[in-house]
């Protein structure tokens, strides 16, 4: 590693070389090399005028060493290179996150490159000090983290407000990888329905979990709230139609629509951060954590073994470990009781509907219906 190897990995000319850009070279070898490599780095910026600072090295020395030694942390590695005067953070105190440097979108890139070449604009005029930084000043860091946060939430010349398009980038990035997992797994279900016998309706045992099931969504507690907000339904009335509710709360449950109504005591409720969710919202937060590999896994195994199978939490999370129609490997203990975990969340809610009975074994009614509700949920 020498000179020309900081170079082409920052792509600038050794004279406009930053701390951040010898920093980040140094962290793109082997902790070893660079700590042989840093002196000579060291003495050839300095004959070519750009020294750098006794400061920047000494803490470059300092965290190469704890680096080989195995006795830095991410955080200690990340807190010495935004002490570089120019490294955005990683953390904002308004809780951004950027993206990983592989994951970044076209916009995140831009506003990244953006903030970095305000952050060199800063050290120039002398507003960020990074020796300071270096030194682990409370006062410099803490004006380094105000300068960042301003400038992430302030309107740039054409109108865009760097969080914000950030945001929008990812979520866009991340509805886009959720469409296409969706579409994958719907694929699938087709498919694997398009092989089984197609199972009668089973009107009376509709008609009979329906009237249940109205009872449960009039009552203002829990499963009724949770079911509700899995179906999307407000204030308006029920559906008339027995199928239309009964599929439409079932798919529910494997895609909420919905959160619960808010609460007078919202605000109180999670002002408490060491508090415990409540029970309808940990449920929720569980149906919201299954994979669509999960679910496919455990409705393509139901349907395949018909009404009379156990249904149980243990026994989906061995339909899951098991399933060839999914490629997901459970060999962890922990895995199969974090599967177990979730759809013990699931299982009480489709005893509401009558999918399984008291002794959570499929019915007939569930076999006929698990399928087509996950179709609707997924289309």
């Amino acid at each position: 590693m020498d000179l020309d190897f900081v170079c082409v990995h920052s792509g600038r000319p050794v004279t406009e070389l930053t701390r951040r850009d010898v920093a980040r070279a140094l962290l793109a070898v082997p902790s070893g090399v660079a700590l042989v490599a840093a002196p000579d780095l060291r003495r050839a910026l300095t004959a070519v005028g750009n020294p750098l600072s006794p400061s920047f090295w000494e803490s470059t020395k300092k965290t190469l060493g704890a680096i080989e030694a195995g006795q830095a942390t991410v955080g200690d590695v990340q807190r010495w290179l935004e002490s570089t005067g120019t490294e955005p953070l990683l953390i904002t105190r308004g809780f951004f996150v950027w993206p990983e440097e592989e994951e970044r979108g076209p916009v995140a890139r831009e506003m990244f490159d953006r903030l970095v070449s305000y952050l060199e604009e800063r050290v120039t005029a002398g507003e960020i000090d990074p020796d300071a930084l270096a030194r682990g000043d409370a006062g410099a860091r803490s004006a380094y983290e105000g300068m960042q946060e301003s400038w992430l939430n302030a309107p740039l010349p054409d109108g865009r407000v760097p969080v914000t398009v950030v945001s929008e980038e990812q979520d866009e990035e991340l509805f886009a990888a959720w469409d296409e997992e969706e579409a994958f797994a719907l694929g699938e279900l087709r498919r694997i329905l398009a092989e089984l016998p197609v199972p009668d309706r089973p009107a009376s045992d509709l008609r009979a979990a329906c009237v249940q099931l109205r009872q449960v969504l009039a009552d203002p507690g829990y499963p009724g709230n949770v079911l509700r907000a899995c179906a999307g339904y407000g204030a308006e009335p029920l559906p008339a139609d027995d199928e239309e509710l009964w599929l439409t709360v079932t798919a529910g449950i494997a895609g909420p629509i919905s959160d619960l109504p808010e609460e007078d005591d919202l605000p109180e409720r999670f002002a408490d951060l060491e508090g415990e969710l409540s029970h309808e919202d940990s449920v929720l937060a569980a149906l919201c954590a299954i994979h669509h590999a999960d679910w496919l896994a455990v409705v393509a195994a139901l349907a395949r073994r018909g009404p009379g199978v156990l249904a149980s939490p243990e026994r989906i999370a061995r339909f899951i470990a098991e399933s060839e129609d999914i490629d997901v490997r459970m060999d962890d203990p922990e895995d199969l009781d974090a599967a177990e975990t979730l759809f013990s969340s699931v299982t009480p809610l489709w005893a509401c509907l009558g999918i399984v009975d008291r002794s959570e074994v499929l019915t007939p009614l569930g076999r006929w219906g698990l399928p087509k509700a996950l179709e609707r949920a997924w289309s």
